[in-house]
């Protein structure tokens, strides 16, 4: 029994070889350029071993999704910013944590699936769905944040939790794509310092759009009044624009001219 289970311990510890090279080699070179012959040399393990694991490079990839998916989350389930009450302190967490996982080597932080979708999309779609279902898991969450941050804050929007989670994800994924053609991690480090300024942006002014649509009507139509209204000065007269008379601005001023227009919060 123990001869038995020592030969399996082995067995797994050689596929989590071949799993491990398949990672490295794809996120350095691309899925086609990737052959059977590399993984093996890079694992230190024989081709006839390959094949008692893996039925040829598709299985290989297949099963090396799945490797990702464990190792993503490993990295994922220990960081700090899971542990704040606020989802949009997770949210801006997650981007810090996704700069902070920037290293110098590219190819070490560089996404597996997201490599690896750009070389089969077309010709091997068994693999692009793979890649797919691994990119949406984490889209899923994102957008279940992004939910809970809007809900807690009340704030009103035209853009939906899925359209800011995908848009998260293509600055992620495009900054892999930069930091490959610039050789170094910079653009991309950049690229995520622009998602968290534009985060925190955007929540702000959704929340200014709810504050604003959940004003009285009265109050509405006046602060839509006062910003229509404006002052412009010909022949050194003060004149008002849309018919206004002096008898609109407060009490005490008698042309206006020191008073700036209002404006709406949502504008």
């Amino acid at each position: 029994m123990a001869a038995k289970a020592e030969r399996a311990e082995m067995q797994h510890e050689s596929k989590r070889k071949f799993l491990d090279a398949t990672l490295k080699l794809v996120r350095a070179k691309g899925y086609a350029a990737t052959r059977v012959e590399d993984v093996c040399a890079e694992a230190g393990l024989t081709k006839g071993s390959f094949f008692h694991h893996f039925d040829g490079k598709d299985d290989l990839a297949l099963e090396a999704i799945l490797h990702w998916d464990a190792h993503a989350a490993r990295v994922f389930e220990g960081a700090s910013f899971l542990d704040e009450s606020d989802p949009l302190d997770r949210l801006l967490g997650y981007v810090a944590f996704r700069k902070a996982t920037l290293t110098d080597d590219v190819p070490d932080f560089t996404c597996f699936v997201g490599t690896m979708i750009q070389d089969v999309y077309r010709t091997h779609p068994n693999i692009a769905a793979a890649c797919a279902k691994s990119l949406d898991a984490g889209i899923a969450w994102l957008e279940t944040e992004i939910r809970a941050a809007m809900d807690a804050r009340g704030a009103a929007s035209d853009w939906t939790p899925q359209s800011l989670a995908l848009h998260i994800e293509a600055v992620v994924q495009g900054g892999f794509v930069l930091a490959k053609a610039t050789g170094g991690a910079a653009a991309a480090a950049a690229s995520l310092d622009h998602l968290r300024r534009y985060l925190e942006l955007l929540f702000a002014k959704a929340r200014l759009r709810a504050l604003a649509l959940e004003e009285p009507a009265q109050t509405r139509r006046r602060r839509s009044w006062d910003s229509r209204s404006c002052i412009s000065r010909s022949s050194g007269k003060t004149r008002i624009n849309s018919g206004a008379t002096t008898a609109s601005f407060s009490a005490g001023s008698t042309t206006g001219a020191d008073r700036s227009p209002k404006r709406s919060p949502n504008r």
